[in-house]
C-alpha cells in the first residue's frame, strides 16, 4: 500500500498545482472547481490507503520476495453455465430500444430484464459460501 499511497499523493499534488495555475490564469470558475474536487478526491483515496496501511500493517505486495499465494486472496465461485446473463443483456437492449421507439418496447424490456436480474441474484442463493478456498489452500 505504500506505492498506492505515494501514487495518489502525487496525483493529488498534480491536481493541486493544476488547480492553482488554472485558477490564476483563467476567469472560469467551473474548471478550477473541477480540479479542486479532483485534488480532494485523490487526497481522500491517499488518506484511506495510508490509514489502512497504518492500521493493518504492510501487505504482502509491499515485500520484495512475497510468495504469490499470499497475495491471491479468496478464489470466487464461477457458475458453469447460466441463461441469466443472456436474458439480462436482451432485456437491457430492449430497454435501450424502447427509449427510442416507444413505451411499449420499453415495458417489454422491463419484463425481460426483471427475470434476468432476479435470476442473477437468487440463482445460487442456497449455495454454501463457507466452501470458498484461498489460492494457497488449493495448492496444498
Amino acid at each position: 500500500m505504500k506505492a498506492g499511497t505515494a501514487l495518489f499523493v502525487g496525483v493529488s499534488l498534480f491536481f493541486a498545482v493544476c488547480a492553482s495555475v488554472y485558477g490564476w490564469f483563467s476567469a472560469e470558475p467551473a474548471g478550477t472547481a473541477v480540479l479542486v474536487v479532483s485534488c480532494l478526491m485523490s487526497a481522500l483515496v491517499a488518506f484511506f490507503l495510508w490509514y489502512r496501511h497504518r492500521k493493518d500493517g504492510p501487505l504482502p505486495q509491499d515485500e520484495k520476495e512475497a510468495p504469490v499465494h499470499r497475495t491471491a486472496g479468496p478464489v470466487a465461485f464461477f457458475p458453469p453455465r447460466s441463461a441469466f446473463p443472456v436474458l439480462a443483456a436482451a432485456g437491457t437492449a430492449l430497454l435501450g430500444l424502447g427509449a427510442v421507439y416507444g413505451l411499449w418496447l420499453f415495458l417489454i424490456g422491463v419484463g425481460v430484464l426483471a427475470p434476468g436480474v432476479l435470476g442473477f441474484v437468487f440463482q445460487y442463493g442456497a449455495r454454501d459460501t463457507r466452501s470458498t478456498h484461498t489460492a494457497g489452500e488449493q495448492n496444498r
